[in-house]
């Protein structure tokens, strides 16, 4: 199968998802309720795979997730507050805004990534951790942006078209970007570092590149929040919040950007069944980490992707083969 068929059977089948959601909302099967969950779960999405990025494919534990998703909700909506009497397209103001609010994460990234990469493990996550919570307090302390106070007044750019094909981009874009050579080089260092380092990959630069790569898609995760919700209270932004999003890569499986949806899905959906009982729903996070943590330490899928086009690739071998039985 040439490549442009791999490329035409995976664009048909994002477009075959998309009219059948739009379908189902049109018609009234799934609400504005159910809406705002799909949303919501694809935000979750984005931030949990560019997590993925730098704990799963890097191989570097980061804690401090939300710290760059707040970084990148007040980006964008500082631009979009700014420009709101501008005249400006809403598209084009959404797109501007999720850049500079990646751009303003992934400098910040690099900024904590040259000193902090210098560690590993254990000490790595405890000095991610603490930049985040550097970030959240900074944040509370700048007057010119709100500080303690939440702010209002953002525009609502965010629905479920939107998050869609966001979603997809920024999946396409990690993936194409893992399978290219300076993926490959990235992967070599979370496998073995020193061995990397002895063939002349300079892992220092991939380090920060990956990390600062990671910071990135948090900061267009975080602005995307921002639009959906209208607001942004620096109190949501805790490690608690970067804990949610660490839950959802290791349910999946570290390295694999297919359990990182299919776990932002499946929590996603039990986050509303859990509603009623909201300040313990880390508990049950809690325990459904220890059971897969005994039952499937590597995660829902592990290392591994879902492929349409391998799905495809099997089942014509499989017809085949059968042919040739009879």
């Amino acid at each position: 199968m040439k490549k442009w068929q791999e490329l035409l059977i995976s664009l048909t089948g994002i477009t075959i998802l998309y009219i059948l959601i739009s379908m189902l909302l049109k018609f009234g099967v799934l609400n504005n309720y159910n809406r705002g969950i799909m949303v919501l779960i694809g935000i979750n999405i984005i931030a949990a795979a560019s997590l993925n990025f730098a704990t799963g494919i890097l191989g570097q534990l980061a804690l401090g997730h939300a710290g760059f998703m707040a970084i990148g909700a007040y980006s964008a909506a500082i631009f979009s507050k700014a420009v709101g009497d501008a005249g400006m397209p809403d598209v084009v103001v959404l797109i501007i805004a999720l850049c500079i609010a990646g751009t303003m994460a992934a400098i910040f990234g690099i900024a904590i990534g040259i000193p902090a990469l210098r560690l590993r493990g254990d000490y790595l996550g405890i000095v991610t951790l603490g930049f985040g919570e550097i970030i959240r307090i900074s944040i509370y302390n700048i007057k010119a942006i709100g500080g303690a106070r939440p702010v209002l007044g953002i525009p609502n750019l965010i629905g479920f078209t939107e998050i869609f094909f966001l979603v997809v981009i920024v999946l396409m874009a990690l993936f194409l970007m893992i399978r290219s050579r300076h993926g490959r080089a990235i992967l070599s260092i979370r496998e073995n570092e020193i061995a990397a380092e002895a063939v002349g990959i300079p892992t220092t630069f991939y380090k920060i590149f990956g990390f600062a790569t990671s910071a990135f898609f948090a900061g267009i995760a975080g602005g995307a929040l921002a639009f959906n919700q209208r607001m942004i209270d620096p109190r949501k932004f805790t490690f608690m919040f970067s804990v949610e999003i660490f839950i959802i890569v290791v349910l999946g499986g570290m390295g694999s950007l297919t359990g990182t949806v299919v776990a932002a899905v499946v929590l996603g959906i039990l986050n509303e069944w859990l509603h009623f009982i909201d300040q313990y729903r880390l508990v049950i996070y809690a325990l459904l980490l220890v059971v897969m943590m005994i039952v499937r330490p590597s995660g829902l899928f592990g290392t591994r992707e879902f492929s349409l086009v391998g799905l495809i690739k099997k089942v014509i071998r499989f017809t085949k083969s059968n042919k040739n039985v009879e």
